[in-house]
């Protein structure tokens, strides 16, 4: 039978490359670059399935032919809201995504952002490579103490729940969750939290908070200039969501005016691209899109991917399918 024909646009580990050049007729990305939207509407007529990453935005002008002959789109990632699920329906794509496996290694991260903030260690390490630091005395670079304090998490799923399970059984943190639908009692329970009534009631009484709900249209600047202001005054802000999540405008201004204590972000909005003003803070720790970054979680993503593709051309419904 002829394989059915595969395109990766990005780099991905050397063994998931290597087990999709067996199963597939596939092409391998060779620059590593996003593709454009001309790029990928020659793609959806010349191959069976397409492998995007969150990089990579599929949106209505990407999808704008008809009768593609792509039939899946099997994406390098949980984060979807860089496609079009409704053209992408529209021409009988199917969707498919790689939940639970990056969960543990977003929420370390998550946690080294929240260190890291709260302790200056970004502003630490800039001052020892710029051979500033004169050495130990009593009132450099104080920080806050983390362990005991209260986190509040936004978004308790996966993620939001590896990160409650490491700030209560690791620090001693207290949990405060916000999440779109009630959270089981029993879950809750595991990490001693309770639920707030909404956003608005969660932000005031945190030290610390940390997104981990869906990016998109519904959570586009779901923290902006009103929400950072019911912040306490001395509380971090930490994002390893998506980056539309923020109002970064509004995050540079509370900053600026030290209305919060901080903040430490992996994502950002229209990422590759960072907000200038957002450079200039010493109160903000930023990383680049670091969360899954693991060698393991990396492999095991694109073998989750691997999953799908092998479900959809042996004629059964892919494990995890969106749309």
């Amino acid at each position: 039978m002829t394989k059915p024909k595969v395109l990766v646009t990005r780099r991905w580990p050397k063994a998931v490359e290597v087990q999709l050049s067996e199963k597939f007729d596939t092409v391998l990305s060779n620059n590593d670059k996003p593709l454009r939207p001309c790029e990928f509407r020659q793609a959806f007529k010349e191959f069976d399935a397409v492998l995007p990453t969150v990089t990579d935005k599929i949106g209505s002008d990407a999808m704008e032919l008809s009768r593609p002959r792509t039939r899946l789109l099997a994406n390098y990632g949980v984060g979807y809201t860089h496609i079009d699920i409704t053209s992408a329906s529209s021409h009988g794509m199917v969707v498919t995504n790689t939940p639970d496996v990056l969960s543990e290694c977003t929420a370390d991260l998550a946690m080294t952002l929240m260190l890291m903030a709260a302790r200056r260690a970004g502003e630490g390490e800039r001052e020892i490579r710029e051979g500033h630091w004169s050495g130990w005395r009593p009132t450099h670079l104080v920080g806050t103490k983390v362990s005991g304090k209260t986190l509040g998490i936004v978004g308790f799923g996966r993620i939001g729940q590896e990160m409650a399970r490491r700030a209560h059984h690791g620090f001693g943190m207290d949990i405060v969750v916000h999440n779109r639908s009630r959270v089981a009692s029993e879950i809750l329970a595991r990490y001693n939290a309770v639920q707030a009534d909404d956003l608005d009631d969660l932000l005031p009484r945190c030290d610390f908070v940390s997104l981990h709900c869906p990016g998109g249209a519904e959570n586009r600047h779901l923290i902006n200039s009103r929400r950072l202001d019911l912040m306490r005054p001395n509380a971090f802000l930490i994002n390893t969501a998506r980056g539309e999540v923020i109002n970064e405008h509004d995050l540079v201004q509370a900053l600026a005016f030290e209305t919060i204590g901080g903040a430490a972000l992996d994502v950002f909005d229209g990422e590759p691209q960072i907000a200038r003003n957002l450079l200039y803070s010493d109160r903000l720790v930023m990383l680049p899109h670091l969360g899954s970054a693991t060698a393991e979680t990396r492999e095991a993503m694109g073998f989750r991917v691997l999953s799908n593709l092998d479900a959809f051309f042996e004629g059964n419904t892919p494990p995890d399918r969106v749309n």
